[in-house]
């Protein structure tokens, strides 16, 4: 592997570049792929951004979704790629069909901009392999549709199959069981919508992101240990 990052662009997308200076600024190899691509460029990891795809229009994700590089990112999920959704980007993967539920509007109706506590569930993900169980993170959201919901199935499957990756301390959003992040059986794909990207330097608030971060890394073949 070569360590490469992809980072797609849609429309509205704007933390694209937060993702590409968290990724090289801890020793990664980040690069922009536009969503009109129809090809991966034999990146690594796939990074599905925070913002606003194609202006939320309808619904958050739902016209990004059919956007000509999504077809390659299914494929690349299908054979086992790496694959990571943050915010808008968790969004685009329940969206796709690739991982279950639903982000609807946040409980109270109001669009939510703050530092939260988030507990790492399980490490088995690839956005979590280098942290521990327990951890208790602080990091920022950003949504006004980060409700997560699905069926009482769906919620049975997640918790029995250990995917449920990230949970609220305090569920800010309405979120059912507190869930902030979700993984697919395949544990290679991911959706959160906390910014990690957005917690690697004390000067943003927390560095707590940083073992995210590099759990995404090590997914992309960069590290194989965990160092700070």
């Amino acid at each position: 592997m070569s360590g490469r990052v992809g980072v797609v662009l849609f429309p509205g997308s704007n933390c694209e570049h937060d993702v590409v200076e968290a990724v090289d600024g801890l020793g990664g190899k980040a690069e922009l792929i536009w969503h009109g691509t129809s090809s991966l460029a034999g990146v690594d990891l796939v990074v599905l951004p925070g913002g606003f795809a194609h202006g939320d229009y309808l619904r958050p994700g739902a016209i990004a979704r059919f956007s000509p590089v999504m077809s390659a990112v299914a494929d690349f999920a299908k054979e086992g790629g790496p694959v990571i959704g943050i915010c808008n980007g968790f969004q685009v993967l329940t969206e796709a069909g690739l991982l279950p539920g639903a982000l609807q509007k946040n409980r109270g109706l109001k669009f939510l901009c703050k530092i939260v506590e988030v507990r790492v569930e399980t490490a088995m993900s690839a956005l979590s392999s280098v942290a521990s169980v327990g951890d208790v993170l602080r990091l920022p959201i950003n949504h006004f549709e980060g409700n997560y919901t699905c069926d009482d199935r769906t919620l049975a499957e997640l918790r029995a199959e250990d995917r449920v990756v990230f949970r609220y301390v305090d569920d800010p959003n309405g979120s059912l069981d507190r869930i902030a992040g979700i993984t697919n059986e395949g544990r290679n794909v991911v959706g959160l919508m906390p910014h990690p990207e957005r917690a690697v330097d004390p000067l943003l608030g927390s560095a707590d992101g940083r073992v995210l971060v590099r759990s995404l890394l090590a997914a992309a073949g960069v590290l194989t240990t965990w160092s700070t």
